[in-house]
């Protein structure tokens, strides 16, 4: 083999492997770049793709509908502005759609909406099915009821059962205190007993009990014989407490029971016709308490039915109801409707969100920041500062 043969054979071998080792590594190159082009693209359409929103008519929360039942064409409300700042702070395109409560959670149980948002109530019963935010709003349940004329409360005046027991308790007890007065001073104190008859005398006694009993303590020379006026002392000392008792009694049983109802609490609600928004958790807490009660699809139903006299009260959140009593009165309608002073059956709303949902966290840390945030204060000054 001629002596320059050789190394041309060895520089065309190393070319060759030279050659295939970079072809080799441009490919894997290329096949890289393209996986990372195609997962980003796939992140990208991910991050893009709008996820469905569910609400649910509840004024001031979500205000959907017009007074007259048409749909607005844009949701107010406190629980959408929330919603909007979630939304804009996590860069969330979602499509809204409004149900009623229980197709909302229906929907949201089987998976086809992601986020419920609206006075959703967060109750053991519901978190079986679903996910919750944190709460959001604290509220109660109450009692709505139309307040009674004035010729109702003097007939309930005149028949409660309290004040007649005060009454006849006030004529047994001034009728034996007159007796045992007679007993000591009749004979001596022509004064007290001046009249010539003896039922006339025992009329004068019993006048001297009750006065005993409503005016307090007579002057103790009055009475001629000592255990006369002993027993003035002493009843000079337990007239004033008695009369005390007494006062306090029958203001704590009238000043309510006279300008509302005779309800003081859900317990009382058993022998009435009762009004409840279908498939809350105002109906279902009565449902509990074994309370039959008629379900409504709106409260604007309810309080007409309150209204017209066709129920006796009507038991919602405590929130809604005086939101939707204040727009009424402004408008000169259900003047003699109220929300009575009494809390029960806590209520925290929050957002319901689709069981094992990816959003989960991040929507509750959103959350938290606009519960902080000076416009929510501010939202929440508008639709309840009055109450």
């Amino acid at each position: 083999m001629p002596p320059l043969l050789r190394p041309l054979i060895k520089l065309c071998v190393f070319w060759y492997l030279y050659s295939m080792a970079s072809y080799s590594y441009s490919s894997s190159l290329i096949h890289i770049s393209s996986s990372l082009i195609n997962i980003n693209s796939s992140a990208i359409n991910v991050s893009s793709s709008a996820i469905n929103v569910g609400s649910y008519n509840c004024p001031p929360f979500v205000m959907s509908l017009h007074p007259d039942g048409r749909p607005q064409s844009t949701s107010t409300g406190l629980s959408i502005l929330l919603w909007q700042r979630i939304a804009n702070s996590l860069d969330l395109q979602y499509k809204m759609q409004n149900y009623a409560l229980q197709d909302l959670l229906d929907e949201i149980e089987a998976g086809n909406i992601e986020v419920g948002i609206s006075c959703i109530s967060i109750t053991p019963e519901r978190e079986l099915l679903m996910d919750f935010s944190h709460s959001f709003y604290e509220t109660h349940l109450a009692i709505a009821v139309k307040e009674k004329g004035y010729w109702r409360s003097f007939i309930q005046l005149i028949t409660n059962t309290t004040l007649l027991i005060v009454i006849a308790s006030i004529l047994l007890i001034a009728g034996f205190i007159g007796w045992v007065f007679y007993k000591l001073e009749h004979n001596v104190n022509e004064k007290l007993y001046s009249m010539s008859s003896k039922g006339a005398q025992w009329l004068e006694a019993f006048i001297l009990g009750l006065l005993f009993i409503t005016k307090g303590p007579f002057n103790y020379f009055e009475f001629k014989t000592l255990s006369g006026r002993v027993l003035t002392v002493l009843l000079g000392i337990t007239s004033t407490l008695f009369i005390a008792s007494i006062t306090a009694i029958l203001a704590s049983t009238f000043t309510l029971g006279l300008i509302n109802s005779d309800i003081k609490g859900p317990y009382d609600l058993i022998n009435l016709n009762v009004g409840a928004k279908i498939s809350t958790t105002s109906s279902l807490y009565l449902t509990n308490l074994g309370i039959v009660h008629q379900t409504f699809t709106s409260i604007d139903e309810m309080l007409m039915a309150l209204d017209k006299g066709e129920v006796d009260a009507i038991v919602d959140d405590d929130a809604i109801l005086k939101y939707k009593l204040k727009q009424a009165k402004q408008e000169g309608r259900y003047q003699h409707i109220s929300v009575l002073p009494y809390q029960f059956e806590k209520q925290n709303y929050g957002l319901a969100i689709k069981d094992n949902s990816p959003y989960t966290e991040q929507l509750n840390r959103a959350l938290l920041n606009v519960r902080q945030s000076p416009e929510w204060q501010q939202a929440l000054n508008q639709y309840f500062a009055d109450y």
